[in-house]
């Protein structure tokens, strides 16, 4: 992630405020809960960077229509804009990376991540600092 910050930085997004967009424009709209699993981020946090979101104008909260507890979460127009342009200038680097390193070691790399990951049961957030 190291080179990626400062991407994400210019845009004016946290590492874990990208994340949520990310999963927002890659999953579809969805409920905190599945935002916090799919983003790797406590529940806590997913509900302070969807306020942080929200009051930017990144993201809308509704209620679910089925169950007047629950909240549905999707990514507004400036929201997706965002992701976009950002993706646009990290797609670059990333895909350098996988040129560097080559793309069946990157395969073979990323199913030998998920594997471990399985293996002890999901991973836990890791915040900026432990990076």
């Amino acid at each position: 992630m190291v080179p990626l910050r400062p991407i994400l930085r210019d845009s004016g997004l946290t590492e874990q405020q990208w994340r949520v967009l990310r999963v927002l424009l890659d999953e579809g709209d969805t409920n905190p809960s599945g935002l916090a699993e799919a983003g790797l981020l406590y529940a806590p946090t997913v509900t302070r960077i969807l306020r942080e979101l929200a009051d930017r104008g990144l993201l809308v909260r509704n209620q679910d229509p089925w169950d007047g507890r629950r909240w549905k979460i999707g990514a507004t127009p400036a929201g997706r804009k965002l992701v976009e342009q950002t993706a646009k200038r990290t797609s670059k680097v990333l895909k350098s990376y996988a040129d560097q390193f080559g793309p069946e070691r990157l395969t073979a790399l990323e199913d030998e991540l998920r594997a471990f990951a399985a293996a002890i049961g999901g991973v836990r957030e890791v915040s900026e600092a432990e990076d």
